[in-house]
């Protein structure tokens, strides 16, 4: 097992919070965490943070030896709300037919191998949670209500709806604060990131003709949650209700029946007693007053429970993209992420924020920058010179309490990875030549050494770089350029030539581009930026585009040196005019 990680990070004072919580409140038993996520459409990578928040804490719980539950709650039970926007296989006015049912009730996406809609996002979801190591407990909503599971509950909250209406009462009468001037409201797409969050909605229950009452059924002619309670008897559990949808209209009793559920403000807080929740975070969109975390502080009494401690979580975005909504379609998932980065990136970039702090992840271009800020990292926790915070975000993106997470053998550069990837378009005899003269010392025996960091860079070339980014290597020379070049130009075009074959490595390459200029204006090819004129940055840059244009036929590209190992020593020299 794991040890615990040896300074104090925002998850290990969270942890021994926690801790404390959990001995006042169940001395002796398991320490409960919980995550709520609804399967309406893609989980997204905000939804992840719902998730990860409590995972490691509960990892940290687990490397101190002690036991820990971290539930996560299916909410597939839902109501179906609105059809997502770019699901593959879905017709919008085929399935907004389906809107007011259950999500376990709703069909797959059309080409889906998964029984429901529920199931069908879940099913990735889980997927994506154990490549990134995620220990959890799996409760289905749907199973837990259709089984009556929660049917004491049901009924407690049905005996109560007096104490529960007159709390939410309070809320509903409260005028809205006034907005501070620095205060900036949430925008559309942060107030629909709730959805997935396992707060799908905001509903507090309604008043017909039976008064107040929190719980709705589901309709037993069209399955849909557009129903009023008409009528209920406290003594026989009776209930009548009709369905506005399609007139249908029954009379069940509550004490047998399963098909329906609490609404959203009342069953969060029935659930965190119900389940002894020690620890759950919530997102922004639930800190304001009248919302379900605020609310089901004073609900959740009713059941004989407590609040559970948790951070508000700030919201996550993409790097070149608007802020994350599962409905607004095309917002990237945990799944669409690990085909890119390796698990540890994607832990750490969780790990390293407190919660209440916002973060992007990368998509684009920033992608090499976060790889080359994670090698660095990497490096100082091999030699011991990191921080004591990195460390511990290190450690926690690298493995669990249950151990490391697999790591690629040769963690070569994702940047150079990807040139490597972008200029032999899939070609792995070339990939492997390519990068087994990066370091002619140390030569990469086989790709497989250089997996999965190099299938995540060439899957990121793939799906993220535009055609138009792409890399293609000249055919033949461009004779008309080599031609129209001055003397200064045929020049250095000679000095690297002279140069590749006792340079023919990546530092050796990296230090024969840059010398060049150096020497042609006559200094030393190793001379330091300090010993240098201001002009040679210059000259470096009117080098290395007459390069690109050489070889590729633009003025830029991937990395030189590593575009030179690319094309290969013979095709260089034929392309620079030799």
């Amino acid at each position: 097992m794991a040890q615990s990680t040896e300074t104090t990070d925002w998850v290990s004072r969270f942890a021994d919070e926690v801790i404390e919580e959990s001995e006042r409140r169940a001395p002796g038993k398991p320490v409960v965490v919980a995550s709520g996520l609804s399967p309406s459409g893609p989980i997204h990578l905000g939804n992840l943070r719902e998730v990860m928040t409590p995972h490691l804490v509960a990892d940290e719980i687990r490397r101190r030896g002690r036991q820990v539950r971290h539930l996560i709650s299916w909410d597939d039970y839902d109501r179906y709300r609105k059809v997502p926007e770019g699901v593959a296989g879905v017709d919008k006015k085929a399935w907004e037919e389906h809107i007011g049912k259950p999500l376990t009730s709703v069909p797959a996406p059309k080409g889906s191998s998964h029984p429901n809609w529920a199931e069908h996002f879940k099913a990735a979801m889980v997927e994506s949670l154990a490549e990134l190591g995620v220990e959890f407990d799996g409760i289905s909503q749907t199973a837990q209500y259709t089984s009556g599971v929660y049917r004491e509950q049901i009924l407690h909250a049905i005996r109560h709806r007096g104490d529960i209406d007159a709390i939410l009462d309070q809320y509903r009468t409260k005028k809205a604060p006034g907005k501070k001037p620095s205060q900036k409201p949430l925008d559309e797409a942060e107030l629909e990131a709730a959805e997935g969050s396992g707060a799908a909605g905001e509903d507090d229950g309604s008043s017909g003709s039976a008064g107040y009452f929190p719980y709705k059924p589901y309709c037993g002619n069209c399955e849909k949650d557009l129903t009023t309670v008409t009528a209920y008897d406290d003594d026989s559990t009776e209930l009548t209700y009709a369905c506005t949808a399609c007139g249908f209209s029954e009379t069940v009793r509550l004490n047998e029946f399963n098909r329906g559920k609490l609404v959203w403000k009342v069953d969060w807080p029935m659930r965190w007693a119900y389940e002894g929740v020690i620890f759950e975070p919530s997102g922004v969109d639930h800190s304001s007053p009248g919302s379900s975390f605020q609310v089901g502080g004073q609900i959740v009494g009713i059941f004989g429970g407590k609040q559970p401690i948790g951070p508000m979580y700030a919201f996550v975005g993409i790097s070149g993209m608007a802020k994350m909504s599962s409905s607004k379609g095309g917002v990237p998932t945990p799944g669409d992420a690990l085909k890119i980065m390796e698990p540890q990136l994607l832990r750490w970039l969780y790990a390293r924020r407190r919660p209440n702090q916002s973060f992007k992840i990368a998509f684009d271009q920033e992608i090499q920058r976060l790889y080359d800020e994670w090698d660095k990292l990497d490096a100082k926790v091999a030699d011991r010179s990191a921080l004591p915070g990195d460390v511990a975000a290190h450690a926690r993106a690298v493995g669990t309490a249950g151990g490391e997470l697999p790591r690629t053998p040769r963690p070569l550069p994702y940047r150079t990875l990807a040139s490597v990837a972008d200029i032999t378009a899939g070609h792995e005899d070339q990939a492997l030549r390519i990068l087994s003269e990066l370091d002619p010392s140390n030569p990469l025996g086989s790709l497989d050494e250089a997996r999965p960091r190099y299938d995540k860079a060439e899957a990121w070339i793939n799906t993220q770089v535009p055609a138009d980014q792409r890399t293609i290597v000249r055919d033949e020379p461009d004779a008309e350029l080599l031609k129209s070049l001055d003397e200064q130009a045929q020049g250095s075009l000679r000095l690297l030539l002279d140069g590749l074959a006792s340079h023919w490595s990546l530092d050796g390459l990296t230090h024969l581009v840059y010398g060049v200029p150096k020497v042609q204006a006559g200094f030393a090819a190793d001379a330091t930026p300090k010993e240098l004129p201001a002009e040679i940055k210059t000259a470096q840059r009117t080098f290395f585009a007459l390069l690109y244009h050489l070889l590729v036929g633009r003025d830029t590209g991937p990395r030189l040196p590593t575009l030179l190992l690319a094309v290969g020593q013979e095709r260089v020299r034929v392309l620079l005019g030799e």
